[in-house]
C-alpha cells in the first residue's frame, strides 16, 4: 500500500473518502486498508476543529457538511463517516442530503460486547455528544443489557491529537475517568475512533482482564459489502492520501506513525 502524506492531489471517482474530526478516524482506516489493500483511499481529519466531542451538534452537523461538501466536489466512490460524534448528529443529514451515496458511519461497538457479557458489566467509553445522543439511545435499547455504564472522556481526543496516546499524560488523564471501575468491567466499548490508539494505557489502567471492543473492523466490513454489492470495488493499485484542515508537516507524520504502529 503506497502512502502520500501530505500531498494534495486529484482525487478521482475509485477512492473512498474516510473523514474524522482529526487523526483518530485512522484506527478505521487500518481496517478498511487491512480488508481492501487494493482501494485508494483519502483520508481527511479536521484537527484544526478538533475534538468534535466537546461542541453542540449544530457545530458537528456544519462541519460534517462543509468537509463532505468539499469532498463530493472532488469526486469520490464512497464515503466513510469515522468519527463517532459525528455520525452520531449528522450521518441522517448526510444520507439525506446525497440519497444514492454510499455513506457508511460507525457507531460502538456494543452488540459484540452484550453479545459477549449477557449478564456482567459493559462500559461505554466515549465523548459527551455521543454519550447524550439519541442513536446511542436507541442503540441501547436495540441491545438491552442489566448493566450499562456509561464513561465519558472529554480531553483523551486532544491527547491523541498531540501525538501522546501512550505517554504517562495519557496514563494520568485516564486514571480517574477508569480508576472507579477497575475490576467492575468484563467489556468496554470504544465509542470514538480516537480511543483505540489509547489501548495500551487503558490496559495498563483496567488490566487485560476487560475485553475491550470498537467499531473499526465492523465498519470497514460494511463498506466492503456495500461496494461490492454496487460493483465498486477496485483493484489497484492501492494508496493512501493524508489531508489535514491544520495542513502541518507533524500532523502527517503522526498520521504515518498511527498508520504503522502496532497500539494494542
Amino acid at each position: 500500500m503506497k502512502q502520500k502524506c501530505g500531498e494534495k492531489m486529484a482525487v478521482s471517482a475509485d477512492y473512498i473518502a474516510v473523514i474524522d474530526s482529526g487523526v483518530g478516524g485512522i484506527s478505521v482506516l487500518r481496517e478498511l486498508v487491512r480488508l481492501m489493500p487494493k482501494e485508494r483511499y483519502l483520508y481527511f481529519g479536521d484537527s484544526a476543529n478538533a475534538p468534535y466531542g466537546t461542541k453542540s451538534a449544530e457545530e458537528v452537523i456544519s462541519m460534517t457538511d462543509a468537509t463532505v461538501k468539499r469532498l463530493m466536489a472532488r469526486g469520490i466512490k464512497a464515503l466513510v463517516v469515522a468519527c463517532n460524534t459525528a455520525t452520531a448528529v449528522a450521518i441522517h443529514m448526510l444520507r439525506e442530503k446525497y440519497p444514492d451515496f454510499i455513506i457508511i458511519g460507525i457507531e460502538p461497538a456494543l452488540k459484540p460486547a452484550v453479545n459477549r457479557f449477557p449478564q456482567s458489566t459493559v462500559g461505554i467509553m466515549a465523548t459527551p455528544v455521543t454519550l447524550r445522543g439519541e442513536k446511542l439511545k436507541r442503540l441501547i435499547a436495540a441491545n438491552p443489557h442489566p448493566d450499562i455504564r456509561l464513561i465519558p472522556a472529554p480531553g483523551l481526543v486532544e491527547l491523541v491529537e498531540a501525538g501522546l496516546a501512550n505517554s504517562p499524560q495519557m496514563d494520568a488523564f485516564l486514571t480517574p475517568v477508569l480508576g472507579p471501575f477497575v475490576g467492575k468491567l468484563d467489556g468496554l466499548v470504544l465509542g470514538c475512533t480516537h480511543y483505540p490508539f489509547a489501548t495500551a494505557a487503558i490496559r495498563r489502567i483496567l488490566g487485560n482482564t476487560t475485553v475491550l471492543f470498537d467499531g473499526g473492523e465492523g465498519t470497514a466490513r460494511q463498506t466492503q459489502r456495500r461496494l461490492s454489492d454496487a460493483g465498486l470495488l477496485y483493484d489497484g493499485p492501492g494508496c493512501v492520501v493524508f489531508e489535514n484542515s491544520l495542513d502541518d508537516p507533524h500532523i502527517y507524520k503522526l498520521c504515518e506513525s498511527l498508520m504503522e504502529e502496532n497500539y494494542g
